[in-house]
């Protein structure tokens, strides 16, 4: 008797170990890169991780680069893109070495997803495939040669050619999203306009601006020192097979806990990863124009706070 409850418990466990490795195998794995940027990447890397394996659709794995000083530890990193769905970058720093870039522009080619959030758009201004990749970016000595600054006017997207600098943000304050691709898949269903948390609206970025889908806009107000233009906020975009979510949003734990950018960087990396997108939780109900809807990141979360 004792030996066929020996063999039922096996089996139980057997098939308990199964099940979890069958709900392993049907989440979309995800790798964050960071370990440089001009943001606390340190601070917002464990919360994007939480935001996206919290929407039980994720199993994500961090590679975290070596310093700025380079040397033998850039021969050791060497992420293997092709075992993820989708790559998303906290990433602004040092140039890649070129073999990473050739393997990184291949697995984007090959159907790869790229995920791009906030300051990470800063990266790479000499990288051509990557600032093809994510459209139009910031700083690093971007202007005018680099590409044109994308404007939303009378219900269409025009492109700025205007001489100056690519990058810049007004004071961090709430402002509002605006839907302008009401049938793309990460856009359907969420309300036109909603407001997000405190963050920097970025503004006169600048690129090559292909194969471009605009999203969202904010408008950026003069009494926030913003541009008066309605700025891109989510981008959709393709690169040979591989699609790509640009996400202006994000510049730290206030901004992240903003319930607006954790749907949304959900959605986005659903769609980056298999182009379509089912994740639409209830909580899309509380975004509305008129206030910031908050989803507190748990303590155990933030580095520090444990």
């Amino acid at each position: 008797m004792r030996t066929l409850r020996k063999i039922a418990a096996l089996g139980l466990l057997a098939l308990i170990l199964s099940s979890l490795s069958v709900m392993a195998a049907d989440k979309i794995k995800v790798l964050i890169v960071d370990g440089q940027n001009n943001h606390n990447w340190r601070e917002c890397t464990p919360i994007m991780k939480w935001i996206l394996e919290d929407s039980g659709l994720f199993a994500v794995d961090v590679s975290t680069t070596p310093g700025k000083a380079g040397g033998d530890e850039w021969k050791n990193w060497h992420p293997k893109f092709s075992d993820y769905a989708v790559v998303l970058s906290d990433y602004n720093g040092s140039p890649w070495p070129e073999e990473i870039k050739a393997d990184f522009v291949k697995y984007m080619q090959n159907g790869g997803g790229l995920v791009v959030v906030h300051g990470a758009d800063n990266s790479f201004p000499e990288w051509a495939e990557f600032n093809e990749m994510i459209g139009v970016g910031g700083w690093g000595g971007r202007n005018e040669k680099s590409g044109p600054m994308i404007r939303y006017k009378d219900g269409k997207v025009m492109f700025d050619n205007s001489p100056g600098a690519g990058g810049t943000h007004g004071k961090q304050h709430e402002f509002v999203v605006e839907t302008r691709e009401v049938e793309h898949p990460v856009m359907k269903g969420l309300p036109a306009k909603w407001k997000h948390a405190t963050d920097e609206l970025y503004s006169k970025l600048r690129g090559p601006a292909k194969n471009i889908t605009v999203l969202s806009t904010s408008y950026a107000a003069p009494e926030q020192n913003g541009t008066r233009e309605n700025e891109p906020i989510f981008m959709a975009l393709s690169f040979g097979k591989g699609r790509i979510f640009h996400d202006v949003l994000g510049h730290g734990a206030v901004a992240m806990a903003g319930l607006g950018f954790q749907i949304t960087l959900v959605r986005g990396t659903e769609w980056a990863a298999t182009g379509k997108v089912n994740f639409a939780p209830d909580s899309i109900k509380e975004l509305s124009a008129d206030k910031a809807a908050i989803r507190a990141i748990p303590k155990e979360v933030l580095p520090g706070k444990k």
